[in-house]
């Protein structure tokens, strides 16, 4: 068996912004470099380290996952762990979003389409865990659609509950036996006792 930490990054200034954040970037917040400590304390809480660590090569998820492992453990960014590519949105206000379920809405943008972009998403998870070998450990720093797609993707297997929304570095562990990913725990993280000077947490329903 393996076992996958799929974590969402830290807030954004386009989050904040209800921007449309896709594959267009934004850097962290303070709030959001705040959320990754505390992630990162809530790894280190549970003495779990890691054997393999990824993440999309935007700059919001490669950021969160430097201060998640305290810049202490090497990684790699991929390409195919980005988030969903909503077009000519990219980079618009939020209230031009398509209604929900998103589909293949997107796709008169020049965006992809959902089950594209899960299918995308989920094959690049797929082989990065098939990298490795049984019981090691790897964290993958993502999207909030990502996050989302994937348990969607496997949901049929899912141990653990599916909540509404997807926090800023919300965590989902799952185990792999080489074919199918069962997540088992979905970790929400407190965030009221950060500084309540910085900017009130984002919480999405659909990603970004």
């Amino acid at each position: 068996m393996k076992t996958l930490y799929l974590m969402r990054h830290g807030q954004t200034m386009f989050n904040v912004a209800h921007k449309i954040q896709g594959w267009c970037d934004a850097p962290l917040t303070d709030l959001g470099r705040a959320q990754a400590e505390v992630a990162g304390q809530w790894f280190r809480d549970r003495n779990i380290t890691f054997d393999y660590a990824y993440s999309s090569t935007s700059e919001r998820a490669a950021d969160t996952l430097e201060i998640v492992t305290g810049g202490q453990m090497p990684y790699e960014r991929i390409r195919g762990l980005k988030e969903w590519f909503f077009g000519k949105l990219e980079g618009h206000d939020e209230s031009l979003n398509p209604s929900f379920p998103y589909g293949d809405q997107f796709k008169q943008y020049g965006g992809e389409g959902e089950l594209e972009f899960q299918t995308r998403f989920s094959e690049t998870v797929r082989t990065l865990m098939n990298y490795s070998a049984d019981n090691t450990t790897t964290l993958i720093v993502a999207h909030g659609a990502a996050l989302g797609q994937f348990f969607n993707r496997w949901q049929d297997y899912s141990l653990a509950e599916r909540r509404r929304g997807i926090g800023n570095c919300a965590i989902y562990r799952y185990s792999f036996d080489g074919v199918v990913f069962i997540c088992e725990e979905i970790v929400i993280h407190d965030f009221s006792s950060l500084d309540p000077e910085l900017s009130k947490t984002v919480y999405i329903t659909n990603g970004r």
